[in-house]
């Protein structure tokens, strides 16, 4: 969990320092991400925005995905979401020295707004919005990305929920050490 969690951050191969459970989390979140990028659904979602955000069109589909994995939560897992999101921040807070400067830097706003727990509803993912539009300076538009997810709300849902059903069968299939855990 600590390896997804960070990946974004930990650039090329700088991750040798850390123990072989959080480079697999790093490796692991790689793959996601590079399957995700390649996936026709996630494609199709992109192409509602792109036109207003450019770019950063695939940055607000994560978060758009995650209102729709937190909204659902229970859908998908037995631990009630706010459960889940506390026992992330404690996980997060148990091995904080390890974590890289940007996320220990960023991680009690996290903690402090509930992030995890937010992104279930239309104000709180339209608050993530903000902020992440603000570490922008604006460029990014982002503040405006609730106005799109509203317009399309349920294509949005729909994508989400055909593209989830995807990478939970491509993780299955090849990362059995996903697997083991369950």
């Amino acid at each position: 969990m600590i390896g997804n969690f960070i990946a974004d951050v930990v650039k090329g191969h700088h991750y040798g320092h850390f123990n072989k459970g959080i480079q697999t989390g790093i490796l692991i979140h790689r793959a996601i991400d590079s399957y995700t990028d390649a996936h026709p659904i996630v494609r199709k979602s992109k192409r509602r925005l792109h036109e207003r955000y450019r770019h950063y069109d695939g940055v607000i589909i994560d978060i758009l995905y995650d209102h729709f994995l937190a909204k659902n939560w229970s859908k998908y897992s037995e631990i009630p979401l706010d459960i889940y999101a506390n026992s992330v921040y404690e996980l997060l807070r148990e091995n904080h020295a390890i974590l890289p400067d940007k996320i220990q830097q960023f991680f009690p706003y996290m903690v402090g707004q509930n992030w995890l727990y937010k992104y279930r509803t239309i104000p709180g993912i339209s608050d993530i919005l903000r902020g992440m539009n603000n570490r922008t300076k604006g460029l990014s538009k982002m503040d405006l990305a609730s106005e799109d997810l509203l317009k399309h709300y349920e294509e949005f849902d729909e994508d989400f929920q055909v593209f989830f059903e995807d990478i939970k069968n491509y993780l299955a299939e090849n990362f059995t050490v996903l697997n083991n855990n369950r």
